[in-house]
């Protein structure tokens, strides 16, 4: 049976010798048509030019650089401001729900969503680092990487005896929670507070 897969795999790889065959991210030659939505409508109103769908506005993708630059362009924006904007730096660490990411130029397309944690952004010498308690990043295949959060905030910021107390605080809630609702309050609380005094202790 292994030596039957085995001829297969050969026979497979000599029929697509010289054969280039893209990835599924990479973008078709041109912008695809809605045909079979365009032909179902001539059929049921000849006279009547179809409408314009969605797809038909969608703009052909340019392909990814062949080449890895060495430097990462970052978008960092919340809803009242932006902290970054087209900005070019050497990496982008952020806190997903998998674990921290590390974003270097030439890094794999994917959309994570973060967690309560630290935004460290590398910019030369200098690091900038900041709370961020929800929110998604989003990596291009273009080297480009958008974050987008409610809210950040400078870790050096950050009152210290402030974060102790309302630790404190919802821990208190979460032992004495009586209802399903209270505890989910309790643990959100707790949550962000709790990586809130990891990012002070670690500055």
């Amino acid at each position: 049976m292994f030596r039957h897969a085995a001829s297969c795999l050969r026979n497979r790889s000599a029929t697509s010798a010289g054969v280039s065959r893209g990835f599924s991210t990479d973008p078709a030659s041109t912008p695809p048509a809605d045909e079979a939505f365009a032909s179902a409508w001539r059929r049921a109103a000849p006279g009547v030019d179809p409408p314009r769908t969605p797809l038909s506005f969608t703009q052909h993708r340019p392909p990814a650089s062949s080449s890895i630059p060495a430097k990462l362009r970052i978008n960092f924006v919340l809803p009242y401001d932006s902290e970054f904007s087209d900005n070019e730096v050497e990496m982008v660490v952020v806190p997903t729900t998998t674990g921290e990411m590390g974003i270097l130029p030439g890094h794999v397309a994917t959309i994570a969503e973060l967690k309560p944690g630290v935004i460290s952004v590398h910019q030369g010498s200098a690091v900038k680092r900041y709370f961020v308690a929800s929110g998604f990043a989003f990596v291009h295949s273009s080297h480009v990487a958008d974050i987008m959060t409610l809210e950040a905030v400078p870790v050096d910021r950050i009152d210290p005896t402030a974060v102790q107390k309302g630790l404190a605080e919802f821990s208190q809630k979460l032992s004495s929670a009586t209802t399903q609702l209270q505890k989910a309050e309790a643990q959100v609380g707790f949550d962000v507070l709790t990586a809130l005094n990891f990012a002070v202790m670690g500055q």
